[in-house]
C-alpha cells in the first residue's frame, strides 16, 4: 500500500497522508534546528566580541588570517566526518568570519554587562514566571543531544584540545611541581551526558592522554564539570550532592582534588577566567530552562 494513500479517521473523514505527516515533521524539526542555531550563533557572537576586547587590551589586530585559517581547517575537518559538502562550510565559515570581525570591531574591555534579559538569575527561570531568557536558552541543545555526534569523532580529536587546555591552565597556574607527586598516575575524567572519557596522566612536567584503564576517575555531567573548572560551584558541594563522583582508587582522586584546589585562580589569564566563567553559567542557565519547561 502506497503511504500517500490517506485512510479515513474515526470521523468518516480522510486522514492525512503519511507523506504529508512527515513532511510536517521534517519543518518543524528544521524550524527547531534554525532557532538552535541562532542561539548558537548569538553566544557565538558574544564570544567573539570578549575576544575582541581581549585583542584591544593586548593591543593585537583585530584580523588574524592564521587564526582565520584554523576557523576554516578545523571546520572542513569535522564537516568531512559529517559528509557535509566542503563548498557549503566555505559559504559558512566566511559568513562566520565576517560576522565575528564585524562584532569584535565593535566591542570594549572591559566587556560590557549583559542586558538584563539574558541575565542568568533565578527568577529569569522560575517556571511560574517564563522569560525570553529561558525561551532563547531552551533552544540550545542539552549535551546529551551532542552525544551521537560526538561518538563519531576518532578519541584524539577528543583527547587534543582538552590535553592541550588543561596543561596550559596547569602551567599557567605553575603548580606543575605539586603534580610530580602524582606524576605517571592515570586520572581519567568522564563525561557521562557527552559520552566523553579521557585518561590523563602527569608526565614530564605536562598533561598526556594515555590509553588504557584510570586508576581513578571523576565522572559528573558537562555542566557540573564545567561549574567545577569555573570555581562557580565547590567540589565539596558537587560530590556531597551525587553530582559528581569519584570512582577507582580514592586516595588518589583525593590528592589530585586537594592540588587542584590550591591552585591560585588569580594566576590564570583575565580572558580565560572569563570565558570559564561565562559558559558555565550560561551552561547552568540552560539546565534550569530545560528542566522549567
Amino acid at each position: 500500500m502506497s503511504g500517500d494513500i490517506a485512510m479515513p479517521n474515526s470521523h468518516g473523514r480522510p486522514a492525512p497522508p503519511l507523506a504529508a505527516i512527515a513532511l510536517e515533521a521534517a519543518r518543524h524539526g528544521i524550524d527547531r534546528i534554525d532557532a538552535a542555531l541562532i542561539a548558537l550563533l548569538a553566544a557565538r557572537r558574544g564570544a567573539a566580541a570578549l575576544a575582541g576586547g581581549m585583542k584591544r587590551a593586548l593591543d593585537r589586530p583585530l584580523r588574524d588570517a592564521g587564526r582565520e585559517a584554523q576557523v576554516r581547517a578545523h571546520a572542513h575537518r569535522i564537516a568531512a566526518r559529517l559528509h557535509v559538502p566542503g563548498d557549503t562550510v566555505d559559504r559558512l565559515a566566511t559568513l562566520l568570519i565576517a560576522d565575528a570581525c564585524d562584532r569584535q570591531s565593535r566591542s570594549t574591555f572591559p566587556p560590557s554587562p549583559p542586558a538584563p534579559a539574558m541575565t542568568a538569575t533565578a527568577s529569569a527561570f522560575d517556571p511560574t514566571n517564563p522569560s525570553p531568557a529561558a525561551a532563547l536558552l531552551r533552544l540550545l541543545p542539552p549535551p546529551a543531544r551532542w552525544k551521537p555526534v560526538l561518538r563519531r569523532l576518532p578519541q584524539p580529536v577528543v583527547e587534543a584540545p582538552l590535553e592541550r587546555a588543561l596543561s596550559q591552565v596547569l602551567q599557567t597556574a605553575q603548580i606543575g611541581p605539586a603534580l610530580d607527586l602524582v606524576a605517571g598516575r592515570r586520572l581519567g575524567i568522564e563525561v557521562e551526558d557527552l559520552g566523553i572519557a579521557v585518561v590523563l596522566s602527569w608526565t614530564q612536567g605536562r598533561l598526556r592522554a594515555v590509553p588504557g584503564p584510570a586508576e581513578a576517575s571523576v565522572r559528573g555531567r558537562a555542566t557540573d564539570l564545567m561549574l567545577l573548572a569555573s570555581r562557580l560551584e565547590d567540589a565539596d558541594t558537587l560530590f556531597f550532592q551525587r553530582r559528581l563522583v569519584l570512582i577507582g582508587d580514592v586516595e588518589l582522586g583525593l590528592t589530585v582534588r586537594n592540588l587542584l584546589d590550591r591552585m591560585p585562580w588569580d594566576t590564570l589569564p583575565l580572558g580565560l577566567r572569563i570565558a570559564l566563567q561565562r559558559s558555565a553559567r550560561i551552561a547552568r542557565a540552560a539546565r534550569k530552562a530545560h528542566r522549567s519547561a
